[in-house]
């Protein structure tokens, strides 16, 4: 692939703003068209960072020539369907996180993506945070011994109107796919997918969780305790305790400023990010990389690990009684 990525941009919320801005400050990284289900939506975004073509609908950016790489930013009921679609055109992609609604729909993408040969990966950016990536790498190297717990959290103060995408199901709203995702894949890193998923969860009238509790387990013995909710400022840090040790990540752990090792009877090791720990142009840079080399899939953001996850997060759903429409109408058909 020539040095210069050519991305598209599809559909034009909060996070396609965030993850533009950021991804426009990276050398060889160029934004050539955003598609919108509406054209003044598309337009508008396209104003504001000087993107030289805008679309009313999702099949002209798919069609356009000049791009490689399409970053979906629709909410989780589309990725599948938007994703799908854009590695039938035969362009890579960077999809949001959680990848898709289950795991049926994540398999569909990495069968696809894999049949065509074509880049795909989830866009779970703390993987790709330097410091996220040291304190995997500390762990991985038995800075703390044998891992035995994880502790993580997520949780927002609410409270969310009835109307609120996020108490939407048929969007795949609910606590779990937009903050619970980042505790399991948080200890999923550390510890890869567990042999055991117990949750509870207080559930919506509308039919999707708001406040939900898990506990993984792995035949290691480990342990971990995340939560997630739409309802409780919670702490949003995490701990990975050992038998020679522990770590420690302040709030915001999934963008974190700083983690401290704590090892048995040393002292404090203190490990700072002197990058902005909020910016997405980690995992843009990732993904510029691979298509540089010519893979088509990322080893920091693996999608094997990708779909171990969504395993995760479907067996949560199972524990709790959580079930979307879409998933509903497949059952009756």
């Amino acid at each position: 692939m020539r040095e210069t990525v050519r991305w598209g941009i599809l559909a034009t919320g909060g996070i396609a703003e965030r993850f533009t801005t950021d991804l426009l400050t990276l050398d060889g990284a160029e934004v050539v068209a955003v598609a919108s289900r509406t054209e003044a939506s598309a337009k508008a975004f396209a104003d504001r960072f000087g993107i030289p073509r805008a679309y009313g609908d999702w099949e002209g950016l798919f069609t356009d020539e000049d791009v490689d790489i399409v970053y979906v930013a629709t909410p989780h009921h589309a990725h599948r369907e938007a994703a799908g679609r854009a590695l039938e055109a035969g362009k890579a992609v960077l999809c949001e996180k959680a990848l898709t609604l289950n795991t049926r729909e994540a398999e569909e993408l990495v069968t696809l993506s894999r049949d065509r040969g074509l880049f795909l990966m989830e866009a779970m950016w703390m993987y790709c945070n330097p410091l996220i990536q040291r304190l995997a790498e500390l762990v991985r190297d038995g800075a703390i011994g044998e891992v035995r717990t994880v502790q993580a959290d997520f949780g927002l103060q609410g409270p969310f109107d009835a109307d609120h995408r996020l108490r939407d199901p048929a969007v795949g709203g609910g606590a779990l796919l937009d903050l619970g995702v980042y505790p399991v894949s948080f200890a999923q890193l550390l510890l890869g997918e567990p042999d055991t998923v117990q949750a509870h969860a207080l559930i919506s009238p509308e039919g999707v969780d708001l406040n939900t509790g898990m506990l993984l387990g792995w035949e290691s013995g480990a342990s971990a305790l995340l939560s997630c909710s739409l309802e409780a400022d919670t702490p949003l840090t995490a701990s990975v305790t050992g038998t020679l040790g522990r770590i420690d990540v302040p709030r915001g752990f999934f963008f974190p400023e700083r983690f401290t090792l704590l090892r048995n009877g040393a002292e404090p090791e203190e490990y700072v990010n002197e990058d902005d720990p909020q910016s997405l142009r980690h995992e843009a840079a990732e993904v510029m990389r691979c298509l540089r080399a010519g893979g088509t899939a990322s080893p920091l953001v693996p999608l094997d690990g990708s779909l171990a996850v969504m395993r995760t997060l479907d067996a949560v759903r199972e524990r709790v009684g959580v079930r979307y429409p879409s998933e509903m109408a497949a059952t009756r058909v």
